[in-house]
């Protein structure tokens, strides 16, 4: 089982959009990864996003190519300056969740899961990319399974 961990494709400028959705070039980024991980077979029971735009966006994106679309909420907590421990002490790789979210909440909610501190970066997100964790089974530890990024630069 996993917890996939998203950061929202790139958005329009504040300008052309004041709630700051999807560019044309997030949308298709996006898609891309969502077309790769359905592609892999990435199952999800459920996708959460903060509830902006670009998020919203991008989650029903994930949704539709993960055959998630009945399984998409809004969570208050995924904020960019949100508290990333008051979430991490909800969540479980048993859920197959995936979190759509914004930096720097979702590089703090990792290095937090990973090291206990959010202070200690292990990974730069892309945005539209996947970062999937999973927890050993024994000791509980997560740890960073694989990722997806459109971008290898």
């Amino acid at each position: 089982m996993a917890l996939y961990l998203v950061q929202h494709g790139k958005s329009l400028p504040k300008d052309a959009d004041p709630e700051k959705g999807l560019s044309e070039d997030g949308q298709s980024e996006v898609e891309m990864i969502a077309a790769v991980a359905r592609g892999y077979g990435v199952a999800v029971a459920g996708i959460s996003h903060s509830g902006k735009k670009r998020a919203r966006q991008t989650a029903e994106i994930f949704a539709a190519a993960l055959d998630a679309k009945d399984r998409i909420a809004e969570r208050s907590g995924l904020k960019p300056m949100d508290d990333v421990t008051a979430v991490a002490q909800t969540l479980s790789a048993e859920e197959n969740r995936m979190l759509v979210g914004h930096l720097p909440f979702m590089e703090r909610l990792t290095a937090y899961l990973i090291t206990g501190s959010i202070d200690k970066p292990v990974f730069k997100f892309q945005n539209g990319g996947i970062v999937c964790l999973d927890q050993d089974p024994e000791n509980r530890f997560w740890f960073i399974k694989w990722t997806l990024m459109p971008n290898i630069t």
